[in-house]
């Protein structure tokens, strides 16, 4: 490393791991990613240069969405390769320390949070469970308003149409939300822990579909086949409502970690 380096963090693991994992596996910025070792923990980095990487490029950089989605890609591709030997605490993007022995000292101060939140995440990981509704079915069944067929004047009519179409607006909203909730209860039964997200813009997801439940939970390996019955049978019984389960990822929903 030279002065104009720094080390980006993608993980902390147990000593298990050793370069020899991560063998032919490459970083944000192309470098080999190794190890940096203290207090029987492993923090897997890469040196990048600060040049491109470092505080005032970096925000720069965060502004361009295709830089930040390959940068986003290369992070997680690491994470994953330390999964594969191993628990792992992913890191949040962009994680930047100025040398190696500042990680070191990372793992030593923080020894104590890093070892629960590893014991936390073994023989676990992450999935995510979407919900989409049909607004169409969704309105099925929900009660009309009374007609406007008998008012005087179109301006009144007019009105009273428009609240009837809000009014079964409404319901249909709180209905898909009573849905969302009861499938994120039932998940929950089936799962060491979840969190319901904040709804993603379709702009995000390229998905015109109107999103009513973005979960995320962490399963025990040995019950992901049951987790994975559950939503398709919450799926099925649901008339006007679409899950979709993806995994398994890291566990960044539930490492609680920051740098």
């Amino acid at each position: 490393m030279t002065a104009d380096d720094g080390v980006w963090l993608y993980s902390i693991t147990t000593d298990s791991i050793g370069d020899a994992q991560l063998d032919g596996v490459t970083g944000v910025a192309g470098e080999p990613v190794r190890t940096v070792t203290s207090s029987g923990l492993v923090a897997v980095v890469g040196t990048v240069s600060l040049g491109e990487f470092g505080q005032e490029p970096l925000q720069r950089k965060l502004e361009d969405l295709d830089w930040l989605a390959a940068t986003a890609r290369a992070h997680d591709a690491v994470v994953a390769a330390v999964l594969r030997s191993g628990p792992t605490v992913p890191l949040r993007l962009a994680t930047l320390y100025l040398d190696d022995d500042r990680v070191r000292r990372l793992l030593t101060e923080r020894r104590e949070e890093f070892d629960a939140t590893l014991r936390r995440v073994t023989g676990r990981s992450e999935w995510g469970v979407k919900g989409y509704g049909d607004a169409k079915i969704l309105s099925q069944n929900v009660k009309e308003e009374p007609s406007s067929a008998g008012a005087t004047g179109k301006g009144t009519a007019y009105l009273l149409r428009r609240r009837a179409e809000l009014s079964a607006q409404q319901d249909v909203e709180r209905k898909a939300a009573g849905h969302a909730g009861e499938i994120h209860s039932a998940l929950l039964d089936q799962a060491v822990d979840g969190v319901r997200r904040q709804i993603t813009d379709p702009v995000l997801t390229g998905k015109r579909a109107w999103m009513i439940l973005n979960g995320t939970y962490l399963v025990d390996n040995e019950r992901v086949e049951g987790f994975a019955a559950l939503v398709r049978a919450l799926d099925a019984e649901r008339p006007g409502i679409t899950l979709e389960l993806t995994g398994p990822w890291p566990p960044y929903s539930f490492a609680g970690i920051d740098g």
